[in-house]
């Protein structure tokens, strides 16, 4: 009894030993509800301004936390790779997403979307050079397949891809970019320093949008289109950031990442409770395939890294 007592005690959780899953899991609480909140603003405000302005907002609150704290200024090549991590995420995923949300469900972009996990796990294979075993590259293959399969199925038929479709593949490419560097970055900048950072590079960029963007519809949404630009602003753009990028920091980011497979999930249940949608046998399906490719990507990614000295 007593033996029994102090193995269990002794013996490390999962979330003991890796504590970044709890931001991880944070931040995708924070993500997920990303989709349903960009539809509600887009239906009354122009996808450009929900896109840049978001971001023109976060920016604002960054440069407050960075000068309040007196962060230093990146160096070097450290810029370079903030503008990648800024082309991702403050400027592709919000502005794509943004588009296409306008003419599909939440709950359809959810399963296309759901192929993020394995994107930015091949990405960061790609950027660390590793060498996993052959059946990551395998699941994150079919992974892709049963995403564009489900896309063009909703889309009208085997092989015809809706515009809004090929707008969230490119998001996904996008801000799996973004998060395989800035997962990166976030060892040498911070986690929150890093995403504030790219919002401040972006400004300039998104504030010109922002301006260029403005129209009557701006003056004529009502408070709950706005309220949700005010989620996407603060929380999408900015706070979300900070425990995502600070779990893949603490890492490993290979596991930390499997976290992300639960937001295509969390999504389809926001946008049935929140736009009233009701997603179908295929969609369910779409999305169970998805995300089980992408589950075995990042898993089998993930395996080497303690079985293997060759990754």
């Amino acid at each position: 009894m007593k033996v029994d007592s102090s193995v269990t005690l002794d013996r490390p959780t999962v979330l003991s030993r890796y504590p970044g899953l709890w931001w991880g899991l944070l931040g995708v609480v924070a993500f997920s509800f990303t989709l349903p909140f960009t539809r509600i603003a887009a239906a009354g405000l122009p996808a450009l301004f929900v896109g840049s302005a978001r971001a023109v907002v976060a920016a604002v609150l960054a440069a407050c936390a960075l000068a309040l704290t007196r962060q230093r200024l990146p160096r070097g090549a450290q810029w370079l790779r903030l503008a990648l991590v800024a082309a991702g995420v403050v400027v592709g995923f919000p502005v794509l997403t943004s588009y296409a949300l306008t003419t599909v469900p939440a709950s359809h972009a959810a399963v296309v979307i759901g192929l993020l996990p394995a994107a930015t796990a091949v990405l960061a294979v790609l950027r660390s050079r590793e060498r996993p075993a052959r059946s990551f590259w395998v699941f994150s293959g079919l992974g892709a397949v049963c995403a564009v399969a489900f896309a063009s199925v909703q889309g009208g038929g085997i092989g015809t891809l809706h515009w809004a479709d090929a707008l969230l593949f490119a998001a996904v490419l996008a801000a799996a970019a973004g998060y395989a560097e800035g997962g990166l970055l976030a060892r040498e900048l911070g986690s929150w320093q890093t995403v504030s950072w790219a919002l401040v590079l972006a400004a300039p960029l998104m504030t010109v949008l922002t301006i260029s963007s403005l129209d009557d519809r701006v003056l004529q949404a009502d408070p709950a289109q706005w309220w949700a630009f005010a989620y996407l602003a603060v929380v999408s753009m900015f706070l979300g950031f900070f425990a995502w990028y600070r779990g893949l920091a603490l890492g490993p980011m290979a596991q930390v990442s499997q976290i992300q497979l639960t937001q295509p999930v969390m999504t389809i249940l926001w946008s049935a409770l929140l736009l009233g949608e009701h997603p179908g046998v295929p969609t369910l399906l779409g999305g169970l395939a998805v995300i089980l490719c992408a589950a075995l990507a990042v898993r089998t990614r993930a395996t080497p890294v303690s079985s293997s000295k060759g990754l």
